[in-house]
């Protein structure tokens, strides 16, 4: 039967909530985690949002910076309700100027010294409500600018409450309204006290509740889940063994027991030995209902010869959903004479925030830079097979599910495991997915991961991985030349995923992996570590 997709009851409908309008920084999504970090809840929205299409009120909006100037045609623009709206609004950086240039266009220029880096900020009081914002702050900071356009003038009806030696306009506010703009972003780790500046206008001056806690949410989601999928229905979903997707199955069989049914699909670009190490944790220590197929076959015959890597991703979500449909079915038929007899009406996905933030589409901030296998369904699993979409992870940053693992009682060893896409190995080799490439790269991921927790380190990294690169290399290996291929090792610190740098080891690491890599796996003659951050750079190389 056809059926629409179905998606979460946000929690804004719950939670005070601080919207946050994305015009297009690179540190907009900062702004969303640093409130959640202070248990605000808050969401990210394009700039391009209406407010009578939005459907609920926020507490307080805040309009963030953005690579454009306000005065230039094209330039991206608040819809005018939001500040209309009577709630507080912050805007930083480009959101400064965008309320400045909407009293007047005079209010804005391009300013003759640019500002990049830090900056020594005075906070000026006025023994009124417009101190709010640096409230418990000192009066000199130091601060974190990235701008080119400036205040020109002092807008009608605002008090100055900070500057800088080039920003005499660096914050100001309305003197009667809870109105605020600072040129500075206090979002970045470069501004130190700016998480307290953030926690000033959501509690102080927009009045949010602090009871974003996972806790919390996990209890109310629990509650959700249960009312959505109801008394008989049945919900499938697909397991890796990463973090996201055991928080998510775990969630939904506390939710609904053994109506849950977890799968997971061998796919043939698994890590070594993953599938059995899986079943051992999710079947036998987290009580899950878990089914492992095996078609690996189906996949690599799929891939083979296949090297463009968003062809990749489409034919392995493709032929995944395919197995999907046929194990449903079986679920479903199973099911019949059981005491949870009911149809597979729901299929689970461990979607986070920044995969959702990052499949935004507005002229640049929040391009497409690849397609996410975890967001939509196919209309034949919608309208064919009846399959609505839960993603109770949806609204979660990275730090967040682990907070949740730790709340549901799962082992710390794998709420702290590295994240692994879902194409798997297939988009960690460079080139065609054989199952020559596949050993090879299973073969030195293990040995890279395996000396990196010897080492201690595996939890000071937020993923590491080995590559393959099936472009050839020359060598000398037992006195001869040999022709061979280069393993790529990377690995990368970063705290939502969203932005990255490369984590730095110890030469004599690098040298010891490297050396195990060429001894050990055959085929391979030289090892390579990227130190590309994100941006430019992501964190998997295709």
């Amino acid at each position: 039967m056809a059926s629409q997709t179905e998606k979460p009851a946000a929690p804004h409908h719950t939670f005070d909530t601080i919207i946050v309008l994305d015009f297009g920084s690179q540190y907009t999504h900062l702004i969303t985690r640093r409130l959640r970090e202070v248990n605000v809840y808050s969401e990210m929205l394009p700039c391009t949002q209406k407010l009578d299409t939005l459907g609920w009120t926020p507490k307080g909006v805040i309009l963030s910076g953005g690579p454009y100037s306000v005065y230039e045609k094209g330039a991206p623009h608040v819809d005018p309700a939001f500040l209309e709206l009577g709630v507080p609004v912050l805007g930083i950086c480009y959101g400064l100027q965008e309320l400045a240039w909407r009293l007047s266009p005079d209010n804005v220029v391009a300013g003759t010294e640019r500002e990049y880096g830090h900056a020594d900020l005075k906070a000026y009081r006025h023994d009124d409500l417009v101190d709010r914002l640096f409230n418990g702050l000192e009066d000199d900071m130091t601060v974190w600018m990235s701008h080119g356009d400036k205040l020109s003038q002092l807008p009608a009806e605002f008090h100055v409450i900070a500057t800088t030696s080039n920003s005499p306009y660096a914050g100001i506010a309305h003197q009667t309204k809870p109105i605020y703009g600072i040129q500075f972003h206090p979002e970045v780790s470069h501004t130190p006290r700016g998480i307290k500046l953030l926690e000033n206008f959501a509690v102080g001056i927009c009045g949010a509740r602090q009871n974003w806690t996972m806790s919390n949410f996990v209890e109310q989601e629990i509650a959700r889940i249960r009312a959505l999928v109801g008394e008989k229905a049945q919900v499938i979903g697909a397991v890796s063994g990463g973090v996201d997707s055991t928080v998510a199955a775990k969630l939904m069989t506390e939710a609904i027991g053994e109506r849950f049914h977890a799968v997971l699909v061998d796919n043939g670009v698994m890590r070594l030995d993953e599938c059995a190490q899986v079943k051992e944790t999710l079947a036998k220590h987290l009580g899950i209902n878990l089914t492992v197929v095996d078609a690996s076959e189906k996949f690599l015959s799929v891939l083979k010869g296949v090297e463009d890597p968003e062809k990749k991703r489409k034919l392995i979500g493709h032929t995944f959903i395919e197995v999907f449909e046929q194990e449903a079915l079986r679920i479903e038929k199973n099911a019949e004479n059981s005491p949870y007899a009911g149809k597979v009406e729901w299929f689970l996905q461990g979607t986070l925030y920044p995969d959702v933030i990052e499949s935004i589409s507005f002229k640049g901030p929040s391009a497409v830079i690849k397609s996410h296998h975890n967001l939509s369904l196919p209309d034949r699993m919608v309208n064919g097979q009846g399959l609505k979409l839960i993603e109770p992870l949806r609204e979660c940053f990275k730090h967040e599910v682990r907070d949740m693992g730790r709340q549901m009682g799962i082992h710390e060893d794998l709420v702290m495991r590295h994240p692994f896409p879902g194409p798997g190995i297939a988009i960690r080799i460079l080139g065609e997915v054989s199952p020559e490439h596949v050993a090879i790269a299973r073969k030195a991921d293990h040995i890279y991961i395996s000396m990196i927790k010897e080492a201690g380190l595996y939890n000071e990294i937020s993923q590491a991985y080995a590559a393959l690169d099936t472009s050839r290399a020359v060598g000398v290996m037992g006195d001869k030349r040999v022709y061979q291929y280069i393993v790529i090792l990377r690995a990368i610190v970063t705290k939502d995923f969203m932005t990255a740098h490369v984590f730095h080891f110890d030469p004599k690491f690098l040298d010891k992996v490297s050396s195990r890599i060429v001894n050990e796996v055959d085929g391979v003659c030289r090892v390579v570590y990227d130190i590309t951050s994100k941006p430019p750079g992501t964190v998997e190389l295709q």
